[in-house]
């Protein structure tokens, strides 16, 4: 035999409590201003050099001595020739012609 459903007074709870998180975001800009100033630095450096020549001359001095007779009187020597040459390979002035 079915009795029916027999139904009691609710049992009520406290209420729970839920909280619901929502997040959104928002942009702030921020400006920092910077400047970059290049300097270039260039450096001439003036270099002076002092060149140098070099010439060469050779002076060449005779002396005629008479060993022939010691004792004698130093003879006079003739003067030279203006323009005759003079030097290694040319006979000298002061001499007479060779025998």
């Amino acid at each position: 035999m079915y009795l029916g459903t027999n139904y009691m007074p609710p049992v009520i709870h406290p209420t729970q409590q839920i909280v619901n998180h929502t997040f959104s975001t928002t942009v702030v800009p921020h400006i920092h201003p910077t400047h970059v100033a290049t300097v270039n630095h260039h450096m001439y450096q003036h270099k002076h050099y002092c060149t140098q020549s070099a010439s060469c001359c050779n002076e060449v001095c005779n002396q005629e001595f008479n060993c022939c007779n010691p004792c004698a009187m130093p003879m006079q020597m003739p003067m030279p020739m203006p323009g005759a040459p003079v030097g290694p390979g040319f006979p000298s002035p002061y001499m007479g012609p060779r025998p």
